[in-house]
């Protein structure tokens, strides 16, 4: 099993380490799932035009690709303005819509502040719904208050939270996968 987990900004730590703490959490609890952590500030991403999926090339051929394989996400967004950022739009902009059809979505959501804690249900649920994405319920989100001056998590609640979030995607994509291999 592939699980990526995808930090959606191209600016800033915080929800690339959420991510990657979550990743952390699914290698402990089952460590023969392949595992990536894809930074979108890593990439250099071209814009969505169009195009078809073939014609894109360089980072943004190689993301797709990734994505193509991966049986779960773990997608981290941070919230700016009271939206997800463009990067992490035109990143489902690109995708073709069956791309994550069918596969467990985990997410993580980081803010400054408590007011954009329903960001995730009015932007980016909608998008993972479109694209029949089986987005687990419950998503973790963290204000930037709980974050200590290194940059770690520092509340246990969260972490808790963040521990729950791997235990279902790992859970969630071994029952679809032991589904989907059985034939009625």
């Amino acid at each position: 099993m592939k699980i990526i987990g995808i930090s959606g900004s191209i600016i800033g730590s915080k929800t690339k380490i959420t991510v990657e703490k979550v990743l952390t959490n699914i290698k402990n609890i089952q460590p023969d799932i392949d595992i990536e952590l894809m930074d979108l500030k890593n990439y250099q991403l071209e814009f969505c035009d169009g195009r078809a999926l073939i014609d894109y090339a360089g980072d943004t051929a190689l993301v797709l690709k990734k994505i193509l394989s991966a049986d779960a996400f773990i997608i981290g967004t941070p919230i700016f303005q009271a939206s997800i950022p463009g990067t992490l739009k035109n990143l489902f902009d690109l995708l073709p819509i069956d791309a994550i059809s069918n596969k467990v979505v985990g997410i993580v959501s980081t803010a400054g502040s408590a007011k954009h804690h329903l960001v995730v249900e009015h932007q980016l649920k909608p998008i993972l719904s479109y694209m029949k994405a089986m987005t687990l319920p419950q998503y973790v989100f963290i204000e930037e208050k709980y974050f200590n001056a290194k940059k770690e998590i520092q509340d246990e609640q969260i972490l808790s939270r963040l521990q729950k979030l791997a235990d279902d995607v790992v859970h969630m994509s071994g029952r679809l996968g032991r589904l989907e291999t059985n034939s009625y």
